[in-house]
């Protein structure tokens, strides 16, 4: 005759089958749309290229070493692929920037938003978001329309006789980063608004009691209640930045390559599958290390919070 525990055991045992069960499609969808390409691709890094794309079925670990390195064709012997590294370095270089100047601008930005009245601060937030609405081409186009030698920004500074000739900023770095900041602007005042919703400014009210100056509250007060909303959106505007495939293209001119328009050149032009692969997986490592340290302190910071 079975006991009670057994009973609850075998209940517990069914409840458990029971979610899985439930979770199954999801769990499925999951593995075919999201983990099964990264398999496929990842496959693909160890092959061989094929004569005109595609890929020659058997094992080559030569496409890893070409993400960094380079074989000369004489001797055989290795070096560092200067290319490779040129355009890592300047994609890193560009999403850092990009993420610090989102910062900066983003910060006072979401401050003056979530201090304003909650009516005021619906239509401000509208205003943040109206970009989203518009496709991301139309905006880098946009950009490039302000930017470019006989755009808005030249023919103004002509007129008014700051300069005598156009500036080239198209086909730049400064242009990419120009792009990639307004492009990517609202993935940082969003987060940083949610954070700064939930202060509670009675706490700033209070420093100011104290004598503290402006910088010293800003310091010791706002910056660490907004520490999760700062961390989130650096995330959210450094990992897009890193891929970006779009504003490079555009506003670079296809000199100014980063690592999204490094990949579509392997699987385009180049015809190499497997270094394609290889670097798409180089950069989702670089992008799970970024999520790992994001995760780390915001746990971190949580912790300290909590206590």
């Amino acid at each position: 005759m079975a006991t009670a525990a057994d009973i609850a055991r075998q209940a517990e045992t069914r409840e458990i089958r029971g979610r899985w069960l439930l979770s199954a499609p999801a769990l499925v969808i999951i593995a075919l749309a999201s983990i099964g390409p990264l398999a496929i691709v990842l496959v693909y890094s160890f092959l061989a290229p094929g004569s005109y794309g595609d890929v020659i079925w058997e094992f080559s670990p030569d496409a890893w070493l070409s993400v960094f390195l380079k074989r000369d064709i004489f001797d055989n012997t290795l070096s560092f692929a200067d290319a490779h590294l040129s355009i890592f370095w300047r994609s890193l270089r560009l999403s850092f920037l990009t993420t610090l100047i989102a910062l900066l601008l983003g910060f006072p930005t979401a401050y003056f938003i979530a201090t304003r009245s909650a009516r005021t601060r619906e239509i401000w937030l509208f205003l943040i978001t109206i970009p989203f609405w518009t496709n991301l081409l139309i905006r880098t186009f946009a950009i490039q329309e302000l930017i470019r030698n006989e755009g808005i920004v030249n023919n103004l500074l002509i007129k008014i006789g700051v300069i005598g000739e156009p500036i080239q900023m198209m086909f730049t770095d400064f242009a990419i980063l120009l792009g990639m900041a307004y492009v990517y602007f609202p993935l940082m005042v969003l987060p940083l608004y949610a954070s700064m919703e939930k202060i509670d400014f009675r706490l700033v009210e209070a420093g100011y009691d104290l004598y503290a100056t402006r910088w010293h509250v800003l310091r010791h007060v706002i910056v660490p209640l907004t520490k999760p909303g700062i961390i989130a959106g650096s995330i959210l505007v450094f990992i897009p930045t890193l891929g970006a495939y779009v504003t490079p293209r555009v506003l670079g001119g296809g000199r100014n390559l980063m690592l999204g328009n490094l990949i579509e050149l392997q699987f385009g032009q180049g015809r190499n599958w497997p270094l394609g692969a290889a670097l798409s997986m180089t950069m989702l490592a670089i992008v799970l290390l970024a999520l790992m340290v994001y995760v780390r302190v915001a746990t971190r910071s949580g912790g300290q919070n909590h206590g």
